[in-house]
């Protein structure tokens, strides 16, 4: 094996990618990479069945976006190629039957009606080994009659096969505990064990990075190595991402997947900057990191035994971190699609906008709604100007509306310090406080309760006459 490290990511196309698929190839990239070494993209696709359109395509974009670039793969041929298991069929065929020679493995003929008859009263079916020592003509015999046949794991008897996982410490299981299991199917496809167990070997993958599902299937596995008299891969196994304290995230049941998120408006360095962050933690317990800096500071220490729950909350949080930390220029440019959408072609300043949603919004998909009062006005709650704290019912709007309309309908730089000004200016003159003012012109300008700015900054966005129009409407609004 190659003393140069090499993980691997090795999704099936079945569907969009899953949060924890996706956090078990961040681990094996940012393993890769701090050690200097090798990531790879295998694409197992043999359960053709459960195959999607475009799901292929959608491995490559979320690794692309999440910033996870990968050194050899389907395509980027590192010499260890096909990267795709459709593709290495002959091989698994091949290894098959070399690990019947060594005696690995052997032929089973057993047909379906057999094979039901084995279930025990719980419907667990377990093989009995019934054709692991047929002799070998008769196995000749049936082969040369073109019997059906799979090729079994010849699991040795009377031995513990045991390994040292990275993240759990010392693992064993008796072979008395492991069945002698399908390796080459009937219709000539590999299970996905043995598939997995060729492609490693063959690809040179030093450190095998999965989910703890696999933790005590890893010995079977292993029998294989040493029947091939392979040297074995070290293993690391992460413990489940679950939805909550007693359920799994799993994409099988439509739960969190990158592309959903990226949808929503996240920025996908803060989706992958919280994945990295769900089972495992850097020794300084920083939160947010670049993906050099998750490089730098990943190490097996800091992964976790115990499930994680993914936080939805916790993550919007992270977004919002990202959104404040870009420059105005960036930010235009991330938010500029959504502002657009919520403008719907009107005429305003999207850059003031974008100025305006920069530290207002966690994720992008929130600024649709908060600039819904650009575009929708009409009859609202005229409850919505009472706040006893400040001292306003809707008499006390009735002046305050009408004072910002004297302030404002003369004025011709509209500004925001020449808007305050004027206002403030008025509102003394009229024997009310500013406050007072500037809260019911917000909400007379916006009929919004919750606005991304205050009066003057709404003021600024939506321009003299739509401001004065609205002005207007919401005077005789409070007169009726």
């Amino acid at each position: 094996m190659t003393d140069i490290v090499r993980t691997r990511f090795a999704p099936s196309p079945t569907g969009f990618m899953h949060i924890g698929n996706l956090r078990t190839g961040l681990y094996a990239f940012l393993f890769a990479r701090k050690h200097g070494g090798k990531f790879i993209l295998r694409i197992e696709d043999t359960d053709q069945e459960r195959k999607v359109e475009g799901a292929v395509e959608m491995i490559y974009r979320t690794l692309q976006k999440a910033g996870m670039s990968y050194d050899e793969g389907p395509d980027k041929d590192g010499g260890y190629g096909p990267y795709v298991q459709t593709m290495r069929m002959d091989i698994y065929k091949q290894y098959a039957e070399k690990l019947v020679e060594l005696g690995g493995a052997y032929y089973c003929f057993c047909d379906k009606e057999r094979l039901e008859r084995l279930g025990d009263e719980n419907g667990v079916h377990t093989y009995d080994k019934h054709c692991r020592n047929l002799p070998k003509e008769e196995v000749e015999r049936r082969l040369a009659a073109g019997e059906p046949y799979v090729i079994r794991q010849k699991v040795p008897e009377g031995v513990v096969s045991e390994y040292e996982d990275m993240v759990f410490g010392k693992i064993s299981v008796d072979s008395a505990d492991i069945e002698d299991g399908v390796l080459l199917k009937s219709d000539g496809l590999p299970t996905y064990n043995f598939a997995n167990v060729i492609d490693d070997h063959l690809m040179g993958i030093t450190h095998v990075i999965r989910g703890t599902e696999y933790l005590s299937s890893t010995p079977k596995y292993n029998l294989i190595y040493d029947a091939f008299g392979w040297e074995r891969p070290k293993y690391m196994h992460l413990p489940p991402i679950m939805k909550d304290a007693t359920r799994k995230l799993s994409k099988r049941y439509g739960d969190a997947n990158f592309e959903d998120f990226i949808a929503k408006g996240y920025p996908a360095e803060a989706i992958v900057n919280y994945i990295a962050l769900l089972g495992w933690c850097p020794k300084d317990n920083r939160e947010k990191m670049s993906m050099q800096e998750l490089i730098e500071a990943f190490d097996t220490d800091g992964i976790s035994k115990s499930a994680s729950i993914f936080d939805e909350a916790k993550m919007r949080w992270m977004s919002g971190e990202y959104l404040k930390a870009m420059s105005e220029e960036e930010f235009f440019e991330a938010s500029r699609e959504w502002i657009e959408r919520a403008i719907e072609g009107k005429e305003f300043d999207v850059k003031e906008l974008a100025s305006l949603m920069h530290t207002r919004v966690d994720i992008l998909s929130e600024i649709p709604e908060k600039l819904k009062f650009l575009n929708e006005f009409g009859v609202y709650d005229l409850n919505m100007y009472v706040h006893q704290k400040m001292k306003v019912d809707v008499e006390v709007a009735k002046k305050a509306v009408k004072v910002a309309i004297c302030a404002l309908d003369g004025l011709d730089d509209w500004t925001a310090d020449a808007i305050k000004q004027r206002v403030t200016d008025f509102a003394a003159e009229a024997g009310m406080k500013a406050g007072q003012v500037m809260f019911c012109m917000r909400i007379a300008i916006t009929g919004a309760q919750v606005t991304p700015g205050g009066a003057i900054e709404m003021a600024v966005v939506l321009g003299k006459r739509e401001c004065m129009r609205r002005l207007t409407f919401s005077s005789e609004l409070l007169e009726k």
